[in-house]
């Protein structure tokens, strides 16, 4: 019943910047946490940053001190504020969220977006 709708990829220079952001919707009882991830074909996808709901932050080595990751607790919904990016930096971008639902067992669970595709050129 959830849905995660991300927006915001698309095609930038290198030293450009992009935000990121992630709504969840659907019979949501909670958001345990919220996080980006990325991922390049024929590549292990990477956790990029992610933030529970202590609001503390993670941020992998390779994005800390350009990246930003919010939240909007209200709107359930999660940003990814991304500086300096690197031709490195290519990737499609996960928005994930540890969730409790209403139904039908208000048991926490793993959901995943779609995916935007977020290219930096040199």
């Amino acid at each position: 019943q959830v849905q995660l709708v991300e927006s915001g990829g698309g095609l930038v220079q290198a030293g450009g910047s992009l935000r990121l952001s992630c709504v969840a919707s659907g019979s949501i009882f909670s958001i345990n946490a919220m996080g980006w991830y990325r991922q390049t074909p024929g590549k292990q996808r990477e956790l990029v940053a992610a933030i529970p709901s202590g609001g503390s932050t993670n941020y992998a080595d390779s994005v800390k001190g350009r990246v930003t990751i919010s939240r909007d607790n209200a709107k359930n919904t999660v940003y990814l504020q991304m500086n300096s990016l690197k031709p490195e930096d290519t990737a499609v971008y996960y928005c994930y969220a540890r969730i409790t639902t209403m139904t039908p067992y208000k048991i926490p669970y793993d959901y995943w977006g779609q995916g935007t595709q977020v290219t930096v050129s040199s």
